[in-house]
């Protein structure tokens, strides 16, 4: 039986290197964009590299051809100019060209739309964050925006801080409050990994923490 191929975006990073390990102990196989591959410290069977710019089109039509899933991990530093909305939307793109359906997105908690039923602390943590990174806010509203617009399925999940460690396995899940202040990259990953097969949060951005 061939494997299915999911392509990562970002996959450098400390949650993309999680996901791609979680995603290779499952059976799939995985490709990855990164820009720098001596990041990658080990090779394992089923693993891809691609090497290339986020905001590069061959780059993005490379890596996520013939796969039947994109897991978008891409990330900048906190006061960079902000480009997620626009490699995001470059994803999208090339994925209906392609055939593609399911995509799995991560941003983070402070992100605040339509439905949210915030508790005061996480409020005022948003609103930390837009004085703070006000590009940054603007432009992850953005990316949701152009989720909102296609008719791929997509999952954007809204993570809390992202700490070192391979966690419980236990995972707490809420479409209208962040549930928790942290979550470790393995549950973080292994929760990511789950969503490919999983419907219940299609076009819905879910937050998500550790227990």
């Amino acid at each position: 039986m061939k494997q299915k191929c999911i392509a990562i975006i970002g996959g450098t990073g400390k949650v993309g290197k999680y996901i791609a390990d979680t995603a290779l102990e499952r059976g799939y196989a995985v490709r990855m964009l990164v820009r720098n591959p001596d990041r990658i410290q080990v090779r394992r069977d089923g693993m891809e590299l691609i090497v290339g710019d986020a905001l590069d089109t061959k780059s993005i039509q490379k890596t996520i051809h013939n796969c039947e899933v994109v897991i978008n991990a891409f990330g900048q530093p906190a006061k960079a100019d902000p480009y997620y909305s626009e490699v995001t939307q470059l994803i999208l793109t090339n994925m209906k060209e392609q055939g593609i359906q399911r995509y799995i997105g991560v941003t983070g908690g402070s992100l605040t739309i339509e439905g949210d039923r915030k508790s005061i602390m996480n409020r005022m943590g948003a609103k930390l964050f837009e004085v703070c990174f006000a590009k940054m806010i603007l432009d992850k509203r953005k990316e949701h925006e152009i989720l909102k617009q296609t008719d791929l399925n997509w999952t954007l999940v809204r993570l809390p801080f992202v700490v070192e460690g391979s966690g419980k396995g236990e995972v707490r899940e809420n479409l209208i409050d962040m549930p928790g202040s942290k979550i470790t990259n393995g549950d973080n990953a292994r929760f990511l990994i789950a969503q490919i097969n999983e419907t219940t949060y299609y076009r819905q951005s879910p937050f998500i923490a550790g227990r």
